[in-house]
């Protein structure tokens, strides 16, 4: 992949809160940040949190360039499912970006390739736009790389997603393994998954399409190893999750991610 093309992909920092913070500890967070955070034309921001938080977050961030994120979405706008958040709510109470397909999610409540597809098309419906996650084993891949196959949950997750659509989703790429656990996939690795979700997207749309897809690493990462990862061609930022949960880690994340073939940055300075 060219250089040129990913000088012209603006790089993207989301914090994925689970369910963690109270009331007081979001609004805490985001007064620490909102007028530290540089333009999304310089460094993209955003930040996944409950529900329940939501409508709140996205008031306390009028004035900041953070972009508040939902953690998932159905694929219905309206009916009888207690318990689910409709995609057509989540746009009126201002919400820009929507988590799909998390590994929590496949793991825990049976998130399927089929229903993120339908969550997918749901959000892009309602002018939501997606962060799709991808968990998939990429060493099965491996072997292969010359072949460049393409990756299972890329394709199943954007079926029926349009070339004017695919302009709109972010895929981040998690592995399973480094999700919670404190050890990150190398730089190498993550820049592999990245590659061959890359290529995927050229495959099922065309390579100068491919090109303007960000796609993140998500999983463990810290502000010790997320330059080098975001140094690789293919990334574009990262999906954060533990780390994100303190405001000064988040920031100096996001001071990385605007440069981070800089060698000597002061991890301790934000």
């Amino acid at each position: 992949m060219s250089k040129i093309h990913k000088e012209r992909r603006i790089p993207f920092v989301v914090a994925n809160w689970k369910i963690n913070k109270l009331q007081s500890d979001v609004m805490d967070f985001l007064e620490k940040v909102n007028e530290k955070v540089p333009g999304e034309k310089v460094v993209e921001t955003g930040i996944a949190a409950q529900d329940l938080f939501l409508a709140d977050m996205v008031r306390a961030t009028a004035d900041s360039p953070i972009h508040i994120v939902a953690e998932n979405v159905h694929w219905e706008d309206n009916g009888a499912y207690t318990g689910e958040t409709s995609p057509k709510a989540l746009k009126d109470v201002g919400a820009k970006y929507v988590l799909i397909g998390h590994f929590e999610r496949r793991k825990f409540f049976n998130e399927t390739d089929s229903t993120v597809n339908l969550k997918v098309t749901a959000a892009l419906r309602n002018g939501l736009r997606p962060i799709i996650d991808v968990d998939e084993d990429m060493s099965t891949y491996a072997q292969f790389m010359d072949a460049q196959p393409s990756v299972a949950q890329v394709s199943a997750a954007l079926a029926g997603v349009s070339v004017d659509q695919i302009r709109k989703v972010t895929i981040a790429y998690e592995p399973t393994w480094a999700i919670g656990s404190g050890e990150a996939a190398s730089a190498d690795q993550a820049q592999k998954a990245a590659y061959l979700i890359r290529q995927t997207l050229a495959k099922l749309y065309s390579p100068v399409i491919a090109e303007q897809v960000r796609i993140l690493y998500g999983g463990s990462v810290t502000p010790n190893n997320a330059r080098e990862i975001m140094s690789q061609e293919d990334i574009d930022g990262v999906l954060v999750g533990t780390a994100a949960l303190d405001p000064d880690k988040f920031l100096q994340l996001v001071e990385i991610a605007k440069d981070p073939s800089v060698p000597n940055f002061d991890i301790d300075h934000v």
